[in-house]
């Protein structure tokens, strides 16, 4: 690892709080309205073009790929990139993709690494805004999904995708809930925990996707749940390990795959998942690969993208982060053909519009559900 990105990292960590609570908007609540300009518009800036002289140049260099603490790198693939490039991957590992996020923003045409993995949606227009990435087409660019391209510059490519889910126990419920209103039903009172937004990807997941569903009354929603003693938990291992696998609480956010999870992991070994997911409302939750703007070595960094997003990389990412490849033509492993649910009206909000209303939801969820 590259000592000056060390000595940046600790530069700007004092920092980061600070940056995660005033980078979005303090205008007025939009939840509907079209907005003047789009983060996902024109930047401006000029797309890399990889020349065969650039791949040629970039053997025995070295590079860093930001990603957020879950990650996990799947088994020998950087050392196979390394074999077919000569180019040696470092990680280099923040905390939650908003810590990751907010670095980038302020370490903008300096960056800490080289390429950034694992930005999602969520958190997409606090960086476009801030000019974080070096737009580049990858390779791979007609073999994506069109509906996960959100970005049509190339600042960012989409590498993978997910939804975010409320998972419930078969068996524990009869019938079991089947949308998300069931949750203020008193029938599952004392059932249900979820994850802060302040502090979780799937608790801001399940904020959005409650927006989105209940319009103007996603309020009276929360104001429901709290008189149904949902349970609030910082962070998905908790809510998910300490209150779901321990059956103290039967219904979690969670995510599409985690019934997959499930049967894969299960000792002993089971025939089917023993969990399902609620399917009516869940968030689709994309992540992205972009260069970062400033880096030394751009040509090293669009073939990391372009690795990224191969076709042999995308089929291994199910399996290692129970993700969905972006590539079309990436083969799913059997196990998620046979188990995984579809999801044909996954839920979603624009990043423009939860980049200007972040902070107002989830400082009036915190006044509805925690004081």
């Amino acid at each position: 690892m590259k000592f000056v990105n060390l000595l940046k990292a600790t530069l700007v960590a004092s920092l980061i709080v600070f940056s995660l609570s005033s980078c979005s908007d303090d205008g007025d609540e939009q939840t509907g309205n079209e907005v003047s300009q789009s983060c996902l518009d024109e930047s401006g800036l000029s797309v890399f073009e990889l020349t065969d002289d650039a791949k040629n140049s970039t053997r025995e260099e070295s590079i860093d790929l930001v990603v957020y603490d879950a990650f996990l790198a799947p088994e020998g693939a950087f050392e196979r990139f390394k074999d077919e490039t000569g180019i040696t991957v470092n990680i280099l590992m923040t905390a939650d993709t908003g810590t990751m996020v907010s670095q980038a923003v302020l370490t903008s045409g300096n960056p800490v690494g080289d390429v950034m993995f694992g930005i999602d949606n969520t958190f997409l227009c606090r960086a476009l805004n801030n000019d974080v990435f070096l737009p580049y087409i990858p390779s791979t660019w007609d073999e994506l999904s069109d509906p996960l391209k959100l970005d049509p510059t190339g600042r960012v490519t989409p590498v993978d995708y997910g939804d975010i889910c409320l998972n419930y126990w078969k068996g524990h419920f009869d019938p079991p809930p089947t949308t998300i209103a069931d949750l203020t039903n008193s029938r599952f009172s004392g059932e249900f925990v979820t994850q802060s937004p302040e502090t979780s990807a799937p608790g801001m997941g399940f904020l959005l996707s409650s927006i989105a569903v209940f319009g103007d009354d996603w309020e009276n929603f929360w104001t429901e749940l709290r008189d149904n003693d949902v349970a609030i938990r910082s962070g998905w291992s908790e809510a998910y390990y300490e209150d779901f696998y321990s059956k103290e609480r039967n219904i979690v956010t969670s995510y599409a795959t985690s019934p997959v999870a499930e049967y894969i992991f299960a000792d002993p070994p089971v025939e089917s998942p023993p969990t399902a997911i609620i399917a009516d409302s869940c968030f689709r939750s994309i992540e992205f690969t972009g260069i970062l703007r400033g880096t030394d070595s751009p040509a090293a960094s669009a073939l990391l993208v372009d690795f990224l997003t191969s076709i042999y990389f995308q089929e291994l990412i199910p399996e290692t982060n129970f993700v969905l490849p972006a590539n079309e033509n990436a083969e799913l492993p059997e196990v998620f053909n046979l188990f995984l649910e579809e999801i044909p009206n996954a839920v979603t909000i624009s990043p423009d519009l939860i980049d200007r209303n972040r902070n107002i939801w989830t400082e009036r969820w915190t006044e509805l559900v925690l004081r």
